[in-house]
């Protein structure tokens, strides 16, 4: 019998802290950001957004890079989806209100 292995669960302060840091970022992004900011990096933005989610996967922190870079650098990206896939991440996710 093969068991699937149980998701990993993180603390609310971190996936809040995570949302928080790529709303910061979104909010703050600029197509020219790097010739106002010498030295700018999206990669210092996209570690920065990752690092309270560090608990998790390689492969899933890889995917959520990806989805947190879109979200930092398009406008128009769906940021429904990354709330609702982070609230699922959350060790009070399967508690309940």
């Amino acid at each position: 019998m093969t068991t699937t292995p149980h998701p990993t669960r993180l603390d609310r302060a971190d996936t809040d802290a995570a949302l928080y840091r790529v709303a910061i970022c979104a909010f703050t992004y600029h197509p020219d950001k790097h010739l106002d900011e010498p030295g700018y990096q999206l990669a210092e933005d996209l570690a920065w957004c990752l690092a309270p989610l560090a608990g998790l996967p390689t492969t899933q922190l890889a995917v959520l890079r990806d989805t947190i870079a879109t979200l930092i650098t398009t406008p128009t990206a769906d940021r429904q989806s990354f709330i609702r896939a982070l609230a699922t991440l959350s060790d009070d996710a399967s508690g309940g209100s």
